[in-house]
C-alpha cells in the first residue's frame, strides 16, 4: 500500500532539459529514478475516471506509474486532472497535497494553494489494494477452506484454522481496512487475476463470490510458489475465468459410463471373491475416469505411449478398465486350483504389469499403455518407470516429451513418507534424466494403513514435496467426478504446455480396511462410522445427472446391466484357464529378441575379441581429442599420451580396456548409456570420457562419439547425489531395449546400500517374479586399501546370498554349460582382476541371446597397477570372457609337485603373487582366479583342483571371514570335489565393520593372512 501512497516522492523530477526533451516524443524513453533507469514505450492517452466517481477509483498501482511515466513524455497525453497532480509532485507537494478535484478545473492551481489540502485519495488507493491484496490471499491460501474431503470430518491439510485473510464473514473485511459498506462498491480488477472475465471491474461482494467459486469449493489450488509469472498466469486463467467448468451432455454421460465400469467392477470382484485380497478402489472411483480424462487429453496434443506406475491399490481396475486387460486373465488370478507355469515364482496380482497397444477412442488414435510391475515398496517404482520413459523418449527421437509420457499414481501416506519420491522429483529437470514433465495423481486416502495423517507426515499436505520443484499442485474432492476430470484435463494441458510435473491430488477415503481382510474400526472408529452412512459417489453422481436431465434412470440402469453382464461372461471365460501365464503380464515385451528367423536363438556366445585394426583404432581415439582448438587440462595431455603410448605397445589399461569394449559396440550399433556420481571422469580420475575445454565454459567433447560416421550414441552422464533413485531409473531405461549397455556405477562400491531396494526387489528377482529379463550393469569399486571401514567393500557377500544356483549339486557339464548356465541364473557376479577380462564380460553382456544382470566388484588401486595390464593378444578374434584365470607359471609346469593350490578373485591376486615370489615359493604354490564368482565355475574349478591333485585346496581374499566370498565359494568347491579334502580359509576374521580404519592394523591384518596362506604348516591345526 506504501509504494503507491509514495509514488510522487520517490520518483525524481525531470530537470527542464529533460523534460522539454520527451515532450511529443513518439520514441521510447529512459527516465531515471531512485530505483535506476528505465525505458519506456510510447502510451496511449489516459482520460480522467469518470465525474461520478471518486478520483483514482478503479486505478491499480501499475496503472498510475503508466500515467506518470506517460505524462513525463508528453503532459497532454492524461487527463487535465493528472496534470496538475503530477505537477504538483514534481514540484515537491508531500503525499496527499498533490491532488485537486477535477472539476471546475480552468488552470492549474499553485502548488501552495494545494499544500495541506487532505482529500480522501490515500483511503480510496487504500481499498484497491485492499481488492488486490485480498485476490491475492485466495490465490496464496483459498485451497485452505476448499472443501475438499468427501467425509466432511477432515482438513486435507490438517489445519481447521481458516486464514485471517480469507473473507468467510464481513468481520473479515476490517482485516483489510473495508467494511459493509464497500461490498457493493465497484473496483477495478488487476491484469493478475481472470475473475472478471470480459468485464474489468465489479463490486466488491462479486469479487469475493467468484473467487470463493474458484479457490474454496471442490478444488483447491496450490500454485503461487511458482516463480514464473507465464505460469501463474495460465493457472489463473483455467480456475479463476468464469464459467470455465462447464461439460457438454456427451462428456458427462461418458463420465458417467466410466464411473459405471469403475464401480461395479470393484462390486463384482467383492461378490464373487469376498475372501480375497484385492486392494480395491472403493472410496476413489473417481480415479478411473481420472486417469482416461488424462490419457485421452494427452493423446489428444499428440502422445503416442503412456507409461504408468502405481501401488497396488486399485491396480487391477487400472488394469481393467484403464489399460483394458482382458477380464478373463484377470479373474482367473483368483482361482486357487490355477496352477502356475514354469516361467518363475510370479507374484500377487495386484503387483503385476501389462503392456497394451490399442486404439483410444476419444481421440481415435493408437495410443501404448504401460503398467509397470512393482512390489510392495509403494514408491520404488517411480524412478524405474521415469527411466523407462526416457529410453523410450531416446529410442523414438521425442527429444520434448511430445509423443512419450508418464504418469505415476501414489498414496498419501507414501508420497509423504518416502524418500525416493523426493529423488525423482530431483531428476525431472536435469538434461540426461528429465521425462519433460510427469502427471502425479495421489489417491489420498487420508489414512496410512492404520496410521493417521497426523502421526505420519509434518507437511501439511502429502503433496508438499512437489513443491520443491515448482510443480503446481491441484487438489480435488474425489466425490466430486466433474471437479476431479477438470483438473485432469488442466493436468494433462500442463505437462503438454509447459514439460514440467504437475500433481492431482485426489482427495477420497478408503471403503474398506487397508485390504478386504482388514477392520479399520480398530483404529479409526469414527472416519469408518461417518463411510458406512457415505453414499457411494456413482450412486450421487447418477442422481445428479438424472435431476439435470442428462440421462435417464433407464438409461443409467442399462449401463450397469451391460457391463454387469460384460463381467459375467469374462468370469465364465475364465474357468477355462488352466496355467497362469506370467509372460501375459509384460510391461516391457522385446518382440522379435529371443528369436532369429522365426526360431528360438542357441544357447551360445560368439568370441568377444576384436581384431587388432579394431583395437588400435578405438584406441587412437580414445587418447586423441578429435575436435579442433580445444583446450585440455596439462594432465590430462600426460594420460593421454600414456593411452597413445599403451596402445604403441599392444597392452591396455583397466580404463583402456573400457574404452575399448564401449567403443566396439558403438561402432557395432549399441547404444550405450553410463550414468552415476562423476562416471564421466571417473571417481579415480581414470576415465575420462568427457574431455572440458580449459577457456570456453560448457564446451565439451565426447572422444568416443568420434569412433565412427554410424555409430550408436553414447550417454555418458554425471548424476545427482542419489542411489536409489539414479539406479531406479537406470534400470527402468534397461528395461526399454534389450540392445543397449546400460550401466550405473556406483562413486564407491558399498554406496549401493542406499538403493538396497532396487536391487533387492527389481534387479535380483525380477525375472522370477515378472519374466522381465534385464542388463543392466552395476559398476562398485571393491577392494581393501586401508581407507577404513567405509568405501572398502562392496558387499560381496550380500550379491552372492542371492544368487539362485545350488551349491550342493554338481550341474551337468554339458557343451553350451557355460552359457546355459548364465541362461539359469538370476544374476552374473564377477570380479575382474584382468582389464581384458573386464573388456570381454562388458562385450559378452551384449553378445549373449538373452539378458542376465551383472554386477561388477571394480577396482580401486588396480586402476594405475603396473601389473594390472591386458596385452591385445588376449583380446583378438577367438578369445573370450575367462570365468576362471588358471595358473600359468612356473607351478604350472610341474603341477604334481605343486603343494597348495589358492582360489583367490580380485586384487588380492597381486598381492598373492608378490609375496610368493618373495618366498620363492613360485613351483609350489599355485594360484587360480575365480572371476565370475556367480554362476560358479563348476567344470573349470574342477579341471584346475585335478590338475594340481596333490595340492591342499586354499580359499583366500582379503576381506574378513564372515563377508567377502567364502561362504558362498567353500560348499561350492567341496560340492565339485566331491569332498575329497577340506578347503582352508586365508584372510581376515570375522568382524562387523567391512575394515580397520588405522592404517597400521590393516597392514597387520595383511600380513598375517599372507602368512596363513602360504604357511605350509598353517592349517594342520584345523584337521
Amino acid at each position: 500500500m506504501h509504494r503507491l501512497r509514495t509514488c510522487a516522492a520517490r520518483l525524481r523530477p525531470l530537470t527542464a532539459s529533460q523534460a522539454a526533451q520527451t515532450v511529443g516524443q513518439q520514441r521510447p524513453i529512459t527516465v531515471a529514478s531512485t530505483g535506476g533507469s528505465r525505458t519506456f514505450q510510447p502510451i496511449r492517452c489516459y482520460t480522467a475516471p469518470v465525474a461520478s466517481e471518486p478520483f483514482l477509483n478503479g486505478t491499480s498501482s501499475n496503472y498510475v506509474e503508466e500515467m506518470y511515466y506517460a505524462w513525463l513524455e508528453d503532459p497532454k497525453s492524461v487527463h487535465k486532472s493528472w496534470d496538475v497532480f503530477f505537477r504538483n509532485a514534481n514540484a515537491g507537494a508531500p503525499p496527499g497535497a498533490a491532488y485537486q478535484s477535477p472539476l471546475g478545473l480552468a488552470s492549474a492551481p499553485q502548488l501552495s494553494s494545494l499544500v495541506g489540502a487532505q482529500p480522501n485519495v490515500e483511503k480510496l488507493v487504500e481499498d484497491h489494494l485492499a481488492v488486490q491484496s485480498l485476490i491475492r490471499a485466495y490465490q496464496i491460501r483459498g485451497h485452505h477452506v476448499a472443501q475438499l474431503d468427501p467425509l466432511g470430518i477432515m482438513d486435507a491439510d490438517l489445519d481447521s484454522c481458516v486464514p485471517t485473510d480469507i473473507i468467510t464473514s464481513s468481520d473479515k473485511l476490517g482485516f483489510y481496512g473495508l467494511d459493509e459498506s464497500d461490498l457493493d462498491k465497484v473496483f477495478r480488477l488487476p491484469t493478475t487475476t481472470f475473475i472478471g472475465g470480459s468485464e474489468s471491474a465489479l463490486p466488491l461482494k462479486e469479487i469475493i463470490r467468484r473467487l470463493e467459486m474458484a479457490y474454496c469449493q471442490h478444488i483447491g489450488v496450490e500454485f503461487m510458489f511458482i516463480n514464473d509469472l507465464e505460469q501463474c498466469q495460465w493457472i489463473r486463467q483455467k480456475f479463476e475465468t468464469p464459467g470455465v467448468m462447464q461439460f457438454t451432455l456427451e462428456e458427462k454421460r461418458t463420465l458417467l459410463a466410466r464411473m459405471v465400469r469403475s464401480t461395479r467392477f470393484e462390486e463384482f470382484l467383492q461378490k464373487k471373491w469376498s475372501a480375497e485380497k484385492r486392494f480395491g478402489l472403493e472410496g476413489c472411483e473417481s480415479l478411473i475416469p481420472a486417469l482416461k480424462t488424462i490419457i485421452d487429453k494427452s493423446s489428444e496434443n499428440g502422445v503416442e505411449n503412456v507409461i504408468m506406475g502405481m501401488p497396488h491399490r486399485g491396480r487391477l481396475n487400472v488394469l481393467a478398465n484403464v489399460i483394458r486387460k482382458e477380464l478373463e486373465q484377470i479373474f482367473c488370478q483368483f482361482d486357487s486350483k490355477l496352477e502356475a507355469a514354469d516361467e518363475g515364482s510370479g507374484d500377487v496380482k495386484y503387483h503385476l504389469g501389462m503392456y497394451h497397444r490399442r486404439i483410444n477412442r476419444v481421440t481415435d488414435r493408437n495410443i501404448t499403455l504401460s503398467l509397470m510391475a512393482n512390489p510392495s515398496h509403494l514408491e520404488a517404482v517411480d524412478p524405474v518407470v521415469q527411466g523407462k520413459t526416457k529410453a523410450e523418449q531416446f529410442y523414438c527421437g521425442d527429444n520434448d516429451g511430445n509423443r512419450v509420457m508418464s504418469v505415476l499414481l501414489h498414496g498419501d501416506a507414501a508420497f509423504a513418507g518416502q524418500g525416493i519420491v523426493y529423488e525423482t522429483f530431483h531428476l525431472s529437470d536435469l538434461p540426461s534424466y528429465t521425462t519433460h514433465g510427469t502427471v502425479h495423481v495421489v489417491v489420498n486416502n487420508q489414512i496410512g494403513f492404520t496410521t493417521d495423517p497426523r502421526v505420519a507426515r509434518s507437511s501439511p499436505y502429502p503433496t508438499d514435496v512437489a513443491r520443491v520443484v515448482n510443480a503446481p499442485i491441484f487438489h480435488v474432492n474425489a466425490d466430486d467426478p466433474e471437479a476431479v476430470i477438470y483438473v485432469c484435463k488442466v493436468a494433462a494441458e500442463w505437462r503438454a504446455t509447459f514439460h514440467k510435473d504437475v500433481v492431482v491430488d485426489l482427495v477420497c477415503y478408503r471403503r474398506m480396511g487397508h485390504n478386504e481382510m482388514d477392520e479399520p474400526m480398530f483404529t479409526q472408529p469414527l472416519m469408518y462410522k461417518q463411510i458406512k452412512k457415505q453414499k457411494p459417489v456413482l450412486q450421487k453422481y447418477a442422481e445428479k445427472l438424472i435431476a439435470e436431465g442428462a440421462v435417464s434412470r433407464q438409461e443409467y440402469e442399462e449401463e450397469i446391466a451391460k457391463y454387469d453382464k460384460i463381467c459375467e461372461e469374462a468370469h465364465a471365460r475364465s474357468k477355462d484357464e488352466k496355467i497362469l501365464h506370467i509372460k501375459h503380464w509384460l510391461d516391457s515385451p522385446w518382440p522379435g529378441f529371443f528369436t532369429l528367423d522365426g526360431q528360438p536363438k542357441s544357447m551360445s556366445c560368439p568370441s568377444t575379441g576384436l581384431t587388432e585394426e579394431s583395437l588400435n583404432h578405438i584406441g587412437q581415439v580414445a587418447s586423441s581429442v578429435p575436435v579442433e582448438d580445444f583446450t585440455i587440462h596439462g594432465g590430462l595431455s600426460r594420460i593421454l599420451k600414456g593411452r597413445a603410448e599403451m596402445v604403441r605397445n599392444r597392452t591396455v589399461d583397466w580404463a583402456l580396456g573400457e574404452y575399448m569394449a564401449f567403443g566396439s559396440l558403438l561402432k557395432e550399433g549399441t547404444h550405450i548409456r553410463l550414468s552415476g556420481q562423476d562416471v564421466e571422469r571417473g571417481t579415480f580420475s581414470h576415465r575420462h570420457h568427457v574431455l572440458h575445454d580449459q577457456n570456453v565454459d560448457k564446451r565439451i567433447c565426447i572422444p568416443m562419439n568420434h569412433i565412427a560416421p554410424d555409430q550408436a550414441p553414447y550417454t555418458v552422464c554425471n548424476s545427482s547425489l542419489s542411489e536409489y533413485g539414479c539406479l531406479g531409473f537406470e534400470l527402468g531405461f534397461a528395461m526399454a531395449s534389450p540392445n543397449a549397455l546400460v550401466l550405473w556405477e556406483a562413486q564407491f562400491g558399498d554406496f549401493h546400500n542406499t538403493a538396497q531396494c532396487i536391487i533387492d526387489q527389481f534387479i535380483c528377482p525380477g525375472q522370477a517374479k515378472w519374466v522381465r529379463q534385464n542388463g543392466i550393469v552395476l559398476l562398485l569399486p571393491h577392494g581393501m586399501e586401508g581407507m577404513g571401514p567405509e568405501h572398502s567393500s562392496a558387499r560381496p557377500e550380500r550379491f552372492l546370498q542371492m544368487c539362485n544356483d545350488d551349491p550342493d549339486v554338481m550341474p551337468a557339464l554339458t557343451d553350451d554349460f557355460a552359457v546355459r548356465q548364465l541362461y539359469d541364473c538370476n544374476w552374473i557376479v564377477v570380479n575382474c582382476a584382468s582389464p581384458g577380462n573386464y573388456f570381454h564380460v562388458l562385450r559378452r553382456q551384449i553378445l549373449l541371446p538373452f539378458r542376465k544382470p551383472l554386477i561388477v566388484f571394480t577396482p580401486k588401486s588396480l586402476l594405475r597397477h603396473p601389473e594390472a595390464r591386458s596385452s591385445f593378444d588376449e583380446m583378438l578374434p577367438g578369445t573370450h570372457f575367462q570365468r576362471l584365470i588358471p595358473e600359468g607359471g612356473s607351478a604350472a609346469q610341474r603341477p604334481e609337485e605343486v603343494k597348495r593350490l589358492i582360489f583367490c578373485t580380485g586384487k588380492v591376486y597381486y598381492e598373492l603373487t608378490k609375496e610368493r615370489k618373495n618366498r620363492g615359493m613360485e613351483d609350489i604354490v599355485a594360484i587360480a582366479r575365480v572371476e565370475q564368482l556367480s554362476p560358479f565355475p563348476f567344470d573349470q574349478v574342477k579341471a584346475e583342483s585335478e590338475r594340481f591333485h596333490n595340492a591342499d585346496l586354499v580359499w583366500c581374499q582379503e576381506e574378513h571371514k564372515n563377508q567377502g566370498y567364502y561362504d558362498y565359494v567353500k560348499p561350492r568347491i567341496r560340492t565339485t570335489i566331491q569332498r575329497a579334502k577340506p578347503v582352508w580359509y586365508a584372510g581376515r576374521g570375522p568382524a562387523a565393520a567391512p575394515a580397520t580404519g588405522n592404517k597400521n592394523t590393516h597392514l597387520m591384518e595383511l600380513r598375517r593372512f599372507l602368512d596363513n596362506a602360504f604357511g605350509l604348516d598353517a592349517f594342520k591345526d584345523q584337521e
